[in-house]
């Protein structure tokens, strides 16, 4: 069975988005659905950049299941 959840305390940027540190999730540091359309709360910049400050998803732990069956989706669409 593999980890679905840590907290890197350490690192230099922690946090890096305002949620409870008790239950901040850092397994998705950078987020795997950063190219594709995700439940995650993010805008476009006018110069296309997918803009992530705002989003949380990936760090909240209750959402690890949830990131898990969108990576098998797009997974699948490759196969």
């Amino acid at each position: 069975m593999g980890f679905k959840f840590f907290t890197n305390n350490s690192c230099e940027y922690f946090p890096c988005h305002d949620l409870d540190e008790d239950n901040f999730n850092c397994l998705f540091c950078y987020c795997p659905l950063y190219n594709q359309d995700c439940p995650g709360d993010y805008h476009v910049l006018k110069n296309g950049t997918k803009d992530c400050s705002e989003c949380i998803f990936p760090h909240k732990m209750e959402n690890y299941d949830s990131l898990i069956d969108l990576l098998n989706k797009k997974n699948k669409n490759y196969i």
